[in-house]
Parts: C-alpha cells; structure tokens; sequence
C-alpha cells in the first residue's frame, strides 16, 4: 500500500543532522524552517495514494500499488501516464517544487532498466544492488533527493588536485561489508526532508580521481551524515497572505558532509569508476528522463507564471492595450515553446535496446538549451507588466486587518471592480514569484539547474541530429558549381 502523507512526515522523526544557524534542528518536521515543505510533500503523497488521481499502477513483478512515477516505461502508454502523473503533482505545486519525489525516482527507473551500466566490478554485483534500491523506493514509496556536484572548491581542476584530504566526497576506507565516505557534496535540494539521498559526481572526473568515481545511496539519518543548510526563507514569511509561494514551497538546498559514513556495499552502484558515473547518466537514458520531468514540472511554472501576468494586465486594466498585448503574446509563445518540447520528446520517444522508452532528446534537450535566457525573460516581462504596483503593497496583512490603517488601503489600493484586499493579495503573489529572497532563489535555480550555460548548450548541440541537415547543405552545394 502506498504510504500517506502522515506517514511520510512521521519517517522524518529520525536521527537525521540538519543544521540551521549554527545549531542543529531537533525535528524538521516542526521547525519553522522545513515544516511547511515537509506539508507540501505530504500532500503529494496523500494525493498519489488516492486511487482517483491515476497516479497508482499496480507492479507486474510484485501485484503491488505503487506511484507510477517510480516505475519504468516499458510502453508509449507507460511514458504518457507518466506525464500525466508528473503533471498532476507539479499543478499542485505550481511547478516551484523544483525537486519534488518523481526527480531522482525518475532516474532511479532508468537505472534501473539497465542494470548492464553497472555490471562492470569483477569483485561484485553493483547491478544487483540498483535493481534492489529502485524496487524499494517504488514499493516503499521514498522521497529520493540527490547530490551530484562537488563543492566549489575549485572550478579549475577535479578534486585529486585540491589542497587537503577528501575534500569532495570520497572512498576513505574499504571494509569487507562496505565503504567509508569522507567530505562532502553538493547541491542537496529537499534533501533535508527525504528519506534518501543519492550522491554521485556528474562532473566529468579525470583518470586520478578514482576516489570520487562513487555513486550510492544513503538514509538521510546516517550516522556521521550532516546537512548544511542555505538560509530558509519560509520563517521570514510573515503570513501565507504575505508570501503565499515562501511559506509553501521553499526547498531547502544543504552541503553535505561525510564525517566518515559507512555505506554497505548493497547500497553501492559504481565503485572507483570514471567511465561509470557517466554511464549511470547517459547510458541508461537516466538524463533523459529525469530531465523531462523537469521540463514538465517547468512547462506548468511557466503557465503559472504567464497565468499571473494575464491576471494582472486585466486587474490593471490595461489588456487591450497593443503594447501589452504584444508583451503577453510573447510570453504565451516563450511558454508554448517549453510544453511543445515536452509533447515533442514524448512524441519522438522510442525504446532503448533494454525496452525503456527514452524521450526524445533533440526537442528535450532543444528546450533546456534555452531555459537560462527564457527564464529570466519570462520573468522580466512579467516585472514590466506589473511596474511599480508590486512596491507600493502595504507592509504586512497586518495593515489589512487594523482599523486604523485599513480605511486608507480600501480607499487608496484598488482597481475597477477589484477590492483592495484582492488586489494587494495578487501583487503580493507577483512580488513572491519574481521579487522575494524565495524569488531570487528560484531566478538562480532555473539558469543554472542543469549546469551552466555551456553544458547545457552542448547537450542541445550533440543531440540535435546535424547530421542530416548538414547532409542537404552538402548535397545542394554539390548541385550547381562555377560553370
């Protein structure tokens, strides 16, 4: 039976190590800093696990009800009920849960369906050890975040060649019963309220960085596991009325250390491998798939977004305007551009030779490649459509409720058939989703999620298939010459 979201928040009531002002947090799932994520992920679960949601699929290996989102596409049917499913939980969030369950349950799916990506040790059965990992967070129903990025040390070379020992995540110890991690890894989004963390290295390591060539899975509780928290934002939010998206959805991104963990040897995947980490991501089609979610989840943030704009054009009054107009069809098109991608992938999907069926990855990665302009002139198109309306809101919802001060907000902030309380609490959501410190996090986090700029445009550049086109340009200029 898959888990409800009160048994989810009730698994968070662990050993776990979260640290947040220099003191570690006793129970996240009260503290003000990761309570109100923690809700929203238990909403998710509570709406997976309702039979009418079409989330729930019953396992052809095991007659069990699972999510559908941790489970493989073996079908074109499989790969659209997985959308549909993804969809559905990100119209719950609005798309600003960036790192919601079905992320890294999506790549765990893709590892799964190759377990020939990790067959390579001589010494033992890594395969094995994905296979059984995956089957677990699906029939156990576990949030799964991840860290894949080393700590930013040094951007100029891999970590065999930064000062001090095991500074990235690395093998300080093998033992017969499994392996010892020492230092520390980034960019653990949700990480503080998951049941598990994957931690691997999708930064291309070099032949001497063995020692960080890991990938495996860890219980967020782990003993000598500590989570360093960037600084929340939902105990600043003064009111839901206030910051409706802060006081929601703010993911709470932690560095984590490894103050030597031990980690079994079945919870291990690749062990000193360079060429494995790749494997794992490419390979697989983890990348695919895992992306894809992503670009769903951002496809329905974007029409929340334009959603807000249209919203305030006409509480405005200025939507016949031509100027607005125009600046309203260019974010319908920027949008339209992303949920065409993610119909374009599904539509150009095809089976992989162990039956998983990959999204396209020219309209995938197509999409991603523009995703650090398009964003932020999403959000510039927005800022102008609003002007200074988003600065002139009253301080609190404090000012709404005392009678000394409500009088003047009635008289003085309203619109034509709009009251002042409706319009402050629309400018107020704008000023959260383009202005706040949650704004801001949100800004950095869609440019540079898949990495930076370049990587991303070299993924769009490898998949994009020139080939063919090349081809036409060389078969036309061989069509006609000087003479």
């Amino acid at each position: 039976m898959m888990r409800s979201g009160a048994d989810y928040l009730a698994s968070l009531k662990d050993a776990r190590r979260v640290y947040v002002d220099g003191a570690a947090v006793e129970d996240v799932a009260s503290h003000p800093a990761f309570a109100p994520i923690a809700r929203t992920v238990a909403e998710l679960f509570d709406l997976a696990a309702d039979p009418a949601s079409g989330m729930t699929v019953t396992d052809p290996e095991t007659g069990a009800t699972v999510n559908r989102v941790f489970t493989v596409p073996r079908s074109r049917e499989d790969l659209t009920a997985f959308r549909q499913a993804a969809t559905r939980w990100a119209r719950h969030t609005h798309g600003w849960v960036g790192r919601s369950p079905d992320h890294v349950g999506a790549f765990l799916a893709a590892f799964a369906a190759h377990p020939e990506a990790f067959s390579t040790s001589p010494e033992r059965d890594l395969a094995a050890n994905v296979t059984a990992f995956q089957r677990r967070v699906a029939e156990e129903d576990l949030y799964v975040s991840y860290a894949i990025i080393p700590p930013q040390v040094s951007r100029a070379a891999t970590a065999h060649a930064w000062d001090g020992e095991l500074i990235q995540a690395g093998v300080a110890e093998e033992r017969p019963d499994g392996i010892v991690v020492r230092g520390a890894q980034m960019l653990a989004t949700g990480g503080a309220v998951a049941d598990e963390i994957l931690v691997s290295c999708i930064k291309p390591l070099g032949p001497e960085d063995t020692d960080f060539a890991i990938s495996f899975a860890v219980p967020v509780g782990a003993e000598g596991l500590k989570l360093y928290c960037r600084r929340p934002y939902a105990p600043a939010a003064t009111s839901e009325y206030d910051y409706p998206l802060t006081s929601r959805f703010d993911e709470t991104d932690a560095l984590l250390v490894f103050d030597d963990v031990f980690v079994p040897w079945e919870r291990v995947f690749v062990y000193r491998d360079v060429a494995g980490l790749r494997r794992q991501f490419f390979d697989t089609g983890a990348h695919v798939l895992g992306n894809w979610q992503a670009q769903i989840r951002f496809s329905v943030k974007l029409r929340f977004l334009a959603g807000l704009a249209r919203k305030v054009a006409a509480v405005n009054g200025v939507d016949r305007f031509p100027g607005v107009v125009e600046k309203l069809g260019e974010l319908a098109s920027l949008v339209s551009l992303v949920e065409s991608a993610v119909l374009a992938a599904e539509y150009t999907a095809a089976p992989d030779e162990q039956g998983l069926w990959r999204p396209g990855a020219r309209a995938l990665y197509g999409a991603m490649g523009l995703q650090t302009e398009l964003y932020p002139r999403v959000l510039a198109i927005l800022r102008d459509l609003v002007g200074g309306g988003v600065l002139q809101v009253p301080s609190s919802a404090a000012d709404m409720t005392s009678e000394e001060t409500r009088p003047d907000i009635d008289r003085y902030v309203h619109s034509p058939g709009v009251s002042a309380e409706e319009r402050v609490k629309l400018f107020k959501l704008v000023w959260d989703a383009v202005g706040s410190e949650f704004a801001g996090r949100h800004h950095q986090y869609e440019m540079f999620y898949a990495g930076a700029p370049f990587v991303v445009k070299g993924y769009a550049f490898r998949n994009y298939g020139f080939e063919e086109p090349l081809a036409e340009v060389e078969t036309f200029l061989a069509g006609y010459s000087l003479t």
